[in-house]
């Protein structure tokens, strides 16, 4: 079996297990006695135990060989948005999609496949190897659970690369926002909706007003806000006393970002206030962002990388949040990679097999630029 053969493989037999956020029992499974067979140490971390989970974290290591090389961190998530059930991978005309009945879920079977195949090319290639750390995690599209609930302490790796993110292959995340999501609970006063409706409040009036008011969608080129969900009342004729609402703002600028949060709660307040309401609002920072520029060493490596393929990388400012979040917060650089796929999280996921191979083979170069640092040290 080829190089291409082995990683095609490798990426349909991801694809076909179903791993939804919590269930990615399987593919831990899977990729385990994969790590091990490259000459890894591997554990499973309790992440799962912790947020009721079928598994954990899968933690690799394996220590180099080329002293003054620098020692990489390569990171993917293991689960999937739904629906992933009977999915059955579909290839035709080098593009692997699924049937249309579900997503493909290559955000982020595909990293994990380029990282697979992408070490074990390097290693049969090459005498000398820095420090490798791979981590595949869990439960990344509900929240980033597994990176957050990771014992940051166990990584090793001076710059971390988190392959997760689509087209074009070798793109380069440099910055991303920060989150915060707002819950508002308004309370009115219930009345019967067709006998007495000026004794009611109305909750959902009161939430309706401060949307209609608000500032959403595109603030500014670095800052988005949304109102994703409301619920309340309780039948057609009973005035709702009361009103649930979750939405979010992110911005790469923090200024921007507090002015964003204070403008949408404040307007929470005031709405209430005016009907004789009350608003209950509660911010939480989800994650907070990061910002890198082309000067920094762990962009410089990435783009040395890619220019070893043979592509000019595109370094882009992210709209979301990933792992790379979390792991930059907690002191280690991190960007995230482009890996080539398209339409994620939805039934039009796709990827073609030569962006996938274009993945592994940045996977490849990435750990030889990483060799590469420890013969310049020497000579600077």
């Amino acid at each position: 079996m080829d190089d291409q053969d082995r990683l095609t493989k490798t990426f349909l037999d991801l694809l076909r297990i179903n791993s939804p956020s919590k269930n990615e029992r399987g593919v831990a499974d899977y990729v385990k006695p994969r790590l091990v067979a490259l000459g890894f140490e591997v554990e499973e971390d309790d992440t799962g135990k912790h947020i009721g989970g079928s598994a954990g974290n899968v933690i690799a290591f394996k220590r180099g060989n080329a002293p003054g090389a620098r020692s990489i961190f390569l990171c993917c998530h293991m689960d999937t948005v739904e629906p992933t059930s009977d999915l059955e991978p579909v290839v035709s005309d080098g593009i692997v999609r699924s049937r249309g009945n579900t997503i493909l879920g290559a955000d982020n079977k595909a990293g994990i496949a380029a990282v697979l195949e992408g070490v074990e090319q390097f290693l049969a290639c090459s005498s000398s190897h820095p420090d490798i750390q791979i981590l595949f995690d869990v439960s990344e599209e509900i929240g980033l659970l597994g990176a957050k609930n990771l014992d940051k302490s166990k990584i090793r790796a001076r710059l971390g690369y988190v392959l997760d993110t689509g087209a074009p292959v070798a793109g380069v995340v440099v910055s991303a926002p920060s989150h915060e999501s707002i819950k508002v609970e308004i309370q009115g006063r219930a009345a019967h909706a067709g006998v007495e409706p000026e004794k009611g409040v109305s909750a959902i009036v009161a939430a309706a007003n401060a949307i209609a008011k608000m500032k959403l969608g595109r603030i500014d080129f670095e800052t988005t806000a949304n109102i994703g969900v409301i619920e309340g009342g309780k039948a057609r004729n009973i005035v709702p006393d009361k009103c649930i609402v979750r939405g979010e703002a992110r911005s790469r600028n923090e200024d921007k970002l507090a002015e964003q949060v204070r403008h949408m709660t404040d307007l929470f307040a005031a709405e209430a206030a005016k009907i004789g309401a009350a608003a209950q609002v509660q911010v939480t920072r989800e994650y907070s962002g990061f910002r890198f520029t082309k000067d920094d060493e762990v962009v410089r490596l990435a783009v040395e990388a890619a220019r070893g393929i043979g592509i000019e990388p595109e370094l882009q400012d992210g709209g979301g949040g990933s792992d790379a979040n979390v792991f930059n917060e907690a002191g280690i650089p991190s960007v995230v990679l482009g890996v080539g796929y398209h339409n994620p999280h939805t039934p039009d996921e796709y990827i073609s097999l030569q962006d996938l191979r274009k993945a592994a083979q940045l996977v490849a170069s990435l750990l030889n630029s990483a060799c590469k640092c420890a013969s310049h040290d020497q000579h600077v």
